[in-house]
């Protein structure tokens, strides 16, 4: 059912779910809190502490509008009171918020308590009615909708739709987990701490279960396919023809994959490697070895930035040797990719680098034999799935610069072996880190502005703090560039980068800083990884206590790519000890492994991949790493399941085929005979 023929939302508020990615009322219930605001837990105002969070029961005694209604900021105020003593509740700009309030009405507020201890206020808070003690949902939102709104909504499409039970009666009881429906209604509106987690307890397990399923699928359908079966062929003129010596990682992960490429069933190998590690040398002798045994290579890049990087690299590495090289990218003529398809299809040449318009219905490959996807995270099961239903069934080798420890990588690359490159290339200069205060900040941009000076460029990443009213990462991300522009960094080029940014305009930005024509580049979080900028010795990361250790680590590795000493400043007022210990480990090492394992020790488990899922489907409510129990149940299910029931067709698994179909769309006819 659309959204539109939800009551409350008309066109305008479809276009902005939109934004969201919701679309219909069944996607709208799906999606689930991002948090939760605690009304259960009551603390009596006698007992408040400055500077927390907390929940009051109250009754309103008084009310105080502003002075001036037309004032800059307007300033609400309600005297809240119970048994133990007054409050007051201060609204900045909320006329509405606050006129709902009633006088002599009890209800249950939560925010910040400030003031100070002869003057106690609650800053901006929500409140329920008495009677509605529970958890409030907290929303992923976008500009123009409110977490209110959102909640109103969600309210009235649960009452229209009715979700259908998927896991078997045999299953719920096993894993004591409750019904398709009852899991849906509390874990959006949930009325006690044990009700959502029940709720999510079952949410998680059918989402992981049905991961798995797809997942194991996928991998028994590709074991089941002859791929581009491969003969041997002498690579030595290869690693000969190097200015440099590999490393033994390099050439044990290549002799992996060339013994992957030999056997009757596709290769779907993860070559997994640290920032600088040297993954395109393997991924270039793969080529070489499949163009020995005539077949063709598609490498594919996330970006037309680094799709031209890969060209140069793999020209120069492969050309020498007899071995014709093409480029396919959005931004060349049409006469020039007509060119470049007519030869790939063909054979007159042997590898073809570009975007993913290659796995497009215009790219025709005479005799495929290999494709090499850069950036796993950002490749997933559909687009190798997609391959695969074009007939091609090629050995697929993905590449990712994310270390994860191995544990967790065997759950996160459920269809892929995985090999690890876990030495450097010699020669490489560590990058000197920092942690530092913001009083060191005049410093800072000195430093950064002498190295300017000398020819070198330099990357600033810029906090993002989003509000509850979904202010933009737009907004935020402009607003801090203005402010480097307009003071210190005027008279420097300087460009932009953040998430919402039209691709071909990150594309445009990128090759000006790539070219040097930026000298810097002011970035959220969204520095294209893999990105070869050498002449890049500076990278001040701006509140680092926002950032995970293993996303640190791969902000770092933007710098330190050519001969010159790098160097990477974490800027924090953090004191917090947790804080401390990211910043340690970070000025300690520069090994992502170590630091991987790190995270995790810090962390815990918890959100350690963040919203990324490397490749997977998007999980709506599982963490793939802080789930980990469930994710072993749900694997051995699958295992148990599939064992008795490989297509999932019987009439007991309909439900789960269903949820696989679902969750990885065209790629769940891989999985199918």
């Amino acid at each position: 059912m659309e959204i539109t023929y939800l009551k409350g939302v008309g066109p305008k508020k479809a276009e902005l779910y939109k934004k969201l990615g919701i679309e219909t009322v069944e996607q709208l219930a799906e999606l689930y809190p991002r948090d939760y605001v605690d009304f259960t837990d009551v603390t009596a105002i006698r007992d408040v502490v400055l500077g927390e969070v907390c929940a009051l029961r109250a009754v309103v005694a008084q009310k105080t509008e502003p002075f001036s209604k037309y004032a800059r900021v307007a300033l609400y105020k309600a005297e809240l009171k119970d048994d133990t003593g007054s409050i007051t509740a201060v609204f900045f700009n909320a006329k509405y918020t606050f006129g709902k309030l009633e006088l002599n009405k009890e209800y249950i507020f939560c925010g910040k308590i400030t003031g100070d201890l002869a003057h106690l206020q609650i800053s901006s808070p929500m409140y329920v009615g008495a009677n509605e003690q529970g958890l409030l949902p907290k929303y992923r939102l976008t500009a123009g909708l409110s977490n209110n709104t959102v909640s109103a909504n969600m309210k009235t499409a649960l009452s229209v739709i009715k979700r259908e039970e998927t896991l078997s009666a045999e299953i719920l009881e096993k894993f004591n987990l409750i019904g398709a429906q009852e899991a849906l209604l509390k874990i959006h509106f949930p009325k006690s701490r044990e009700e959502y987690t029940a709720a999510r307890q079952r949410l998680v397990f059918e989402e992981l279960l049905t991961l798995k399923l797809g997942l194991s699928m996928i991998r028994s359908r590709g074991r089941a396919m002859s791929g581009a079966v491969m003969s041997d062929a002498d690579t030595d003129e290869f690693w000969g023809s190097l200015p440099f010596s590999p490393t033994a990682a390099q050439q044990r992960a290549a002799a992996e994959c060339i013994a992957d490429m030999k056997r009757e069933y596709p290769m779907n190998r993860l070559l997994q490697g640290d920032v600088g590690s040297g993954k395109t040398l393997v991924a270039a002798a793969a080529a070489f070895f499949a163009a020995k045994n005539n077949f063709q290579t598609l490498v594919m890049a996330p970006t037309e930035v680094l799709a031209r990087q890969h060209f140069k690299t793999f020209s120069e590495l492969l050309i020498p040797l007899g071995i014709k090289t093409s480029l396919i990218t959005g931004g060349m003529t049409a006469k020039e990719k007509n060119a470049a398809r007519a030869a790939a299809a063909s054979g007159d040449t042997d590898v073809i680098i570009g975007t993913q318009a290659l796995i497009q219905k215009k790219a025709d490959i005479h005799r495929l034999g290999l494709v090499i996807v850069d950036e796993q995270h950002r490749f997933g099961v559909n687009q190798r799935s997609a391959l695969a239903e074009k007939g091609y069934n090629p050995h697929i080798l993905a590449m990712s610069a994310t270390p994860i420890p191995r544990t967790l990588a065997l759950i996160i690359y459920g269809d892929l072996d995985v090999s690890v490159l876990n030495e450097m290339p010699k020669g490489r200069i560590p990058i000197k880190t920092y942690a530092v205060d913001t009083s060191f900040r005049p410093r800072i941009y000195k430093f950064i502005k002498k190295h300017i000076a000398e020819g070198k460029q330099a990357y600033i990443v810029c906090p993002l703090v989003e509000n509850d009213e979904g202010k933009s990462e737009k907004a935020s991300a402009i607003e801090y560039y203005d402010r480097l522009v307009e003071g210190e960094f005027r008279d420097i080029p300087t460009g932009l980068l953040y998430g919402k940014m039209k691709q071909s305009e990150k594309e445009r930005v990128m090759t000006e800083f790539k070219d040097n024509i930026l000298k810097l580049l002011i970035s959220t979080t969204v520095i294209e990884v893999g990105i070869d900028v050498p002449n890049a010795v500076v990278m001040l990361i701006e509140n680092a206590e926002q950032f995970g250790l293993s996303q640190l680590h791969q902000l770092r590795g933007r710098v330190g790519r050519g001969a010159e000493q790098s160097y990477c400043v974490l800027m924090t007022d953090s004191k917090s000890e947790y804080t401390r210990a990211r910043t340690r480990a970070m000025v300690d090492t520069t090994d992502g492994y170590k630091i991987a394992d790190m995270d995790l020790q810090l962390r815990g488990p918890g959100n350690f991949f963040g919203q990324e899922q490397h490749g997977l489907p998007p999980m709506r409510i599982a963490d793939l790493a802080d789930d980990s129990n469930a994710v072993t149940d749900a694997d051995r299910l699958a295992q148990e399941i599939l064992a008795e029931d490989r297509d999932l067709s019987s009439e007991k698994n309909a439900g789960l085929r269903k949820n696989v179909e679902k969750l990885f769309g065209s790629a769940a006819q891989y999985g199918w005979n």
